[in-house]
Order: structure tokens, then C-alpha cells, then sequence
């Protein structure tokens, strides 16, 4: 079993592993998805990423299919972002409707030579541009479907397709309350005029993998073209990512940032607060609030 034959043949995947002819390793991470390790026979590691459930597992009471275009989102969205040439990707080797099938990158310590290299490598990716803000498709963030409906006006494209789908949603998961929707659909939008940057979309500090020889990569995106600033924001959410300040340094050096970027950061994280909102219940309400409050 080696890695030519998965390539050309990822469908017979699951009765590989329903036979063990193939082994896997869990890893940990994945908050959505479940992520293995896989050992061919010719040596090579790969990573395996499925819905719970999915093909490496028995089937369990409760657990459904995944959401129809998933894989093939996060598919398009990582060749999409290795194809700018900036942060490195890892390769894709195989995409079927349950599945991904990934190049293993061994995790390492994030040094502030790899922050650096992470910081100036986004600048690049942002570079590459994109045709609009959104995408020729939707997509998701993390297993919520991502309104990716094309628009060239930032602000408005903001409110419409981040913010209000993800306020309607929390309202009605009882994560927020009603009276909260009035104020956060109150709030003012306002950015620097930015041409659409390629972006991930998603990157909260957990979705940089940080590999050997101070390579960091980008993972599980939400990739679309977007305010560059959002993706620096993002960097900022659960105590931020290590060496921030070197990243943004490398960044501003390639891509310079207006000086006032930092008081906008509220604002970008707001439609990621909203998710987190709505997948895992009232206890993101606060959050969701205090972003908001910067901006009414």
C-alpha cells in the first residue's frame, strides 16, 4: 500500500481501513473533523481527515453524514491558498465527498524565526489577490455554512454575508438574546478601502501548524477573498498566537497596515465570536457583546 495507489484510488479508502489493511493514529486537534495518522507500507505518513462517523470509524447512534460540499470546499480553499506562493499548505493528495487525504507534517516549537517567516509569508498570500470579496461558491466555517455570495464593497459585504447569517443563527440556537441582535444589526462597518486579499479565513492560532526547520503552515481554512486585516485580527483570538508581535512586524514590512489597524480588531473577529456562538452555546455571548460594543 503506498501512496500512488491512495492517490489514484481514495474511494476504496474506507474498506481499507474496515479490513485494517491500513492503521491509523488519532491526533489530537480537530475540534469538527476527526484527524488520524496514517503509516504505508512503503514508510510514507499521511494525514486522514473525515466527519465523525466517516469512513476510519464504526458507524455511531446520533452522527450524520457530513454536510454535503465540505471536503470539496476545504479542498479548493487549501489548493486555492497554495497556489499564492506565501505561507506554505500542505499538499493535498486525494479529496472525496468523506474525506481528505493530506501530506503529515510533523509539529515542531513555533520560534520567533518561523513567526516571522509565517508573518511575511501571509503578506504574500494576501498579495495574490482575489476576483471579489466572497467566492465563486460557499463554503464553510468549521461545519456552518459560509455565505460566500460575491460583493465589492467591503462593509456592506460584511454585514450581509459574516455578520447577520451567523447573528441569525445564535438568536435562534438561544446563544444570544433577541434584544442582542437589534444592538449588534445597529453597529457601524467602516475599513480602509482594500482591494480583496486572499484569505484564510479561519485563522485563530490553532490553524497554524507549525513544522520543522521553522516552516510554519496553514490549515483548515475558510478561504475567501476578504479585508486582509480580518486574518490578522483572527491571530489575536485566544491569547495569540506565539510570537504575534514578530508576525505582524514581518507582515507590516511586506504589506503595510494603516496605523489604526489595531482598533478594528473588535470588529473583525465579530463574525468568528458569532460561530463560536452558535456551535457552542451562550457561554460566547459576552464575547459576541464586548466586540460589538467598540462599534455602536
Amino acid at each position: 500500500m503506498d501512496l500512488p495507489f491512495l492517490r489514484a484510488n481514495p474511494h476504496l479508502l474506507s474498506t481499507f481501513l474496515a479490513h485494517q489493511r491500513l492503521r491509523t493514529t488519532p491526533v489530537s486537534g480537530g475540534s469538527i473533523s476527526v484527524v488520524e495518522r496514517i503509516g504505508l507500507d512503503d514508510g510514507t505518513q499521511v494525514l486522514l481527515k473525515t466527519w465523525p462517523g466517516g469512513v476510519s470509524a464504526a458507524p455511531t447512534v446520533g452522527l450524520v453524514a457530513a454536510p454535503a460540499g465540505l471536503f470539496a470546499a476545504e479542498a479548493d480553499g487549501l489548493t486555492w491558498l497554495r497556489a499564492a506562493g506565501g505561507v506554505a499548505v500542505p499538499e493535498l493528495y486525494a479529496q472525496t465527498d468523506d474525506l481528505l487525504l493530506m501530506e503529515w507534517i510533523d509539529h515542531a516549537e513555533p520560534t520567533a524565526t518561523a513567526a516571522e517567516r509565517f508573518g511575511a509569508g501571509l503578506a504574500h498570500t494576501h498579495r495574490a489577490g482575489a476576483p471579489t470579496f466572497g467566492a465563486a461558491s460557499d463554503g464553510f466555517l468549521a461545519g456552518l455554512p459560509l455565505d460566500n455570495t460575491p460583493g465589492d464593497d467591503w462593509p456592506t459585504w460584511y454585514r450581509e454575508h459574516r455578520i447577520l447569517p451567523y447573528l441569525r443563527l445564535a438568536v435562534d440556537a438561544g446563544a444570544l438574546d433577541p434584544a442582542d441582535a437589534g444592538l449588534i444589526e445597529s453597529i457601524r462597518i467602516e475599513a480602509p478601502t482594500s482591494a480583496p486579499a486572499r484569505i484564510h479565513g479561519d485563522l485563530w492560532p490553532g490553524n497554524i501548524l507549525w513544522g520543522p526547520a521553522d516552516t510554519p503552515y496553514l490549515i483548515d481554512p475558510a478561504a475567501h477573498g476578504g479585508h486582509p486585516e480580518t486574518d490578522l485580527a483572527s491571530l489575536h483570538l485566544f491569547g495569540g498566537a506565539p510570537h504575534l508581535p514578530r508576525i505582524i512586524a514581518a507582515y507590516n514590512e511586506i504589506h503595510p497596515l494603516a496605523p489604526d489597524w489595531h482598533t478594528r480588531v473588535p470588529l473583525h473577529q465579530l463574525h468568528l465570536w458569532l460561530a463560536h456562538a452558535v456551535l457552542f452555546g451562550r457561554s460566547y455571548r459576552t464575547a459576541v457583546l464586548d466586540a460589538a460594543a467598540h462599534y455602536r
